[in-house]
């Protein structure tokens, strides 16, 4: 099936990157809306937009049948008091901005996914969090999700325009994210735990989400999903499965003490690496999406196939 156009806001982005290498072969054209002009790249153009006032970017909307937005700083920084303003306002006001143009348009987008994050749920390690279940957290991280859920499923937008929120775990893929980080720590003896390795992990193959959005044009879903693979593993077990995968024998762990010096080093928060997401995603499975890769050790010896 050919698809018409895909639109990715902000997605000049790791995720970004791996939609259009999906999507280029399947749909006439992928429209990533972005900041930054970049040449074409065969059927995958850039428009440029501010992600704050409509434009004549907004002609691409017409027709799509996906429009997927991406946008947001990155959280990976100190939650300093302006960072926080700017974390919020990068997810919330294109959120806005989007709805009002949908909303105005003859031939809105039939799907419009925002990709927001599975860090809403708190810190868990007894049971995990679904969609019906699950515990919304507190801090300013589930603040951030809050707000911008809320700005993205209260905008009124035509019937035709089925709207989808993916609470995102941690993408797992070769040329960058998380991945590459943990993979460089374990080539030089220090992948061991982070902390006491209690804390899980809950994440998706970079594939799986491409495969996911595509199910999603294709069934009759709508709301709030979970967008994480069906096992979630701890912090200790997943490094040992990279040391393993990658043939290295030990890991030196990072106590506590020691990340609270590294965190402040690179300019990250401790949040980012102990909090504990153990998030499953009942109303895909319930729905009938089949996850390519849903065991964490078929998904890092694949990833590590991918030598780039």
């Amino acid at each position: 099936m050919k698809y018409n156009n895909i639109v990715i806001a902000g997605g000049n982005g790791y995720l970004g990157k791996v939609l259009a290498r999906y999507y280029r072969d399947l749909a006439e054209k992928v429209i990533i809306l972005s900041r930054k002009p970049q040449p074409a790249d065969g059927n995958v153009e850039t428009v440029l937009w501010d992600g704050k006032t409509e434009g004549s970017w907004t002609a691409v909307l017409q027709g799509a049948d996906l429009l997927v937005n991406l946008c947001g700083k990155n959280v990976n920084c100190r939650y300093t008091a302006k960072n926080r303003k700017e974390i919020i306002a990068s997810r919330v006001i294109p959120s806005l901005l989007l709805g009002q143009v949908i909303a105005g348009l003859s031939n809105p987008p039939k799907l419009w996914i925002t990709v927001t994050s599975a860090t809403i749920y708190r810190h868990a390690e007894d049971h995990a969090q679904d969609e019906e279940t699950g515990d919304i957290g507190y801090g300013f991280s589930i603040d951030v999700c809050k707000q911008w859920e809320e700005a993205f499923l209260a905008v009124p937008t035509p019937l035709m325009t089925r709207k989808v929120a993916l609470r995102m775990g941690i993408v797992l893929g070769r040329n960058d994210s998380v991945f590459p980080r943990l993979l460089n720590l374990v080539k030089v003896g220090l992948g061991g735990r982070q902390g006491d390795g209690e804390q899980y992990i809950s994440w998706i193959h970079e594939y799986d989400v491409a495969r996911c959005m595509e199910w999603l044009m294709r069934n009759e879903v709508d709301g709030v999903l979970n967008c994480v693979a069906p096992e979630a593993v701890k912090n200790a077990t997943f490094m040992k499965l990279m040391r393993d995968a990658y043939g290295v024998p030990f890991g030196l762990p990072s106590p506590q003490w020691l990340l609270e010096i590294g965190v402040l080093m690179i300019g990250t928060e401790m949040e980012l690496i102990l909090k504990s997401r153990w998030v499953a995603p009942k109303r895909l499975l319930d729905a009938g999406f089949n996850f390519q890769f849903s065991n964490a050790r078929h998904a890092i010896h694949d990833i590590l196939s991918l030598r780039v």
